[in-house]
């Protein structure tokens, strides 16, 4: 749906998107995190021909999108949705009128364009709201009013820019249960930028980790976080402090109450005793993970590790610095 060759993007001769490249499948939810000035809302922009680049291949739909003239990206445009962190409501139109707008711009009949709105607002859970003042709703219905627009005129993509990033934590969980059930309902494919790691780690399934305009991590987001990836792990900044005396190890696991007493057994049967450094449970998707740190005398290390692999649970061994010595999948 979208491919990324070599990407290079300049402003007045500094380079801030540095030789990208990778590819949004369609149907997918694609996540773009990193800090504040990564160029991550710089990219997005760029798949829809709001920036301009100046070398490699930005291929959106089939087309090359710095090739396109102007009536082509108001036609590519109009195939992609984009929300915002800020909303970009106005103000003085109200719930409908606002949702209608894409709809009037590209001259749709009057019945079509109140049957689609009418649509769009059971979607968002704002029947209710048709007739409201922006300014007197809240955070998360402006921004359920944004992904109605988004999706007046049926587009193929939905660029999301921060759009939870203006919300408090348990509206944010609702947007984005909304946006998952637009994926499921529509195969929408959905980029979504953002500095939120747990929005990445609830919605998407692949991401791309960006600093400084520079690709360091690409992959499946379960596989990026459980298995510490350096990159993330440098930019999650885990809580933890490691033992600097035996060896700590990384196990993770579903949470079900079998593997959890797979820990208990362990010690039990080998009659170990170990420290644990730290855990938690997290959502990805649709499933609960979670993760737990050991600390495990270096004359058990051997058998500990010979009990996780016959239990089939996924570890890796960890120092203060870096991720060394044997990683399964």
């Amino acid at each position: 749906m979208i491919t990324v060759r070599n990407l290079e993007k300049q402003y007045s001769g500094r380079t801030v998107l540095h030789d990208l490249s990778f590819s949004v499948d369609a149907g997918e939810i694609f996540g773009i995190v990193g800090r504040s000035g990564a160029g991550k809302s710089t990219l997005l922009r760029c798949f829809n021909g709001l920036e301009s680049y100046q070398g490699g291949s930005v291929r959106v739909m089939g087309k090359e999108v710095s090739t396109l003239d102007g009536k082509e990206l108001k036609t590519l445009r109009r195939d992609i949705g984009m929300i915002f962190q800020n909303f970009n409501l106005m103000g003085r139109r109200n719930v409908f009128e606002n949702v209608a707008f894409p709809l009037q711009v590209w001259r749709r009949p009057k019945a079509e364009t109140e049957e689609r709105v009418a649509e769009l607002l059971e979607l968002t859970g704002l029947t209710d709201k048709r007739f409201e003042r922006i300014q007197n709703l809240s955070g998360g219905q402006k921004q359920r009013v944004g992904i109605a627009r988004a999706l007046a005129l049926n587009p193929k993509i939905l660029l999301c820019d921060e759009a939870t990033s203006a919300l408090d934590p348990e509206t944010t969980l609702t947007i984005l249960d909304l946006l998952q059930d637009i994926n499921a309902r529509f195969n929408l494919t959905m980029v979504v930028v953002t500095h939120q790691m747990e929005v990445v780690k609830r919605i998407c399934g692949r991401l791309l980790l960006l600093d400084k305009g520079r690709g360091l991590s690409l992959g499946r987001t379960e596989d990026l976080f459980l298995f510490s990836e350096k990159n993330l792990k440098n930019f999650t900044e885990e809580d933890y402090a490691l033992l600097p005396s035996g060896t700590n190890i990384r196990i993770m696991f579903p949470r079900d109450i079998a593997r959890q007493a797979v820990i208990t057994a362990m010690a039990r049967e080998l009659d170990v005793d170990f420290v644990i450094v730290g855990g938690r449970l997290e959502r990805y998707l649709d499933k609960v993970l979670g993760f737990l740190i050991i600390n495990v005398p270096d004359e058990s290390l051997e058998k500990v590790l010979r009990y996780l692999r016959e239990h089939n649970l996924h570890r890796e061994i960890l120092d203060d610095e870096r991720h060394v010595g044997e990683r399964t999948g």
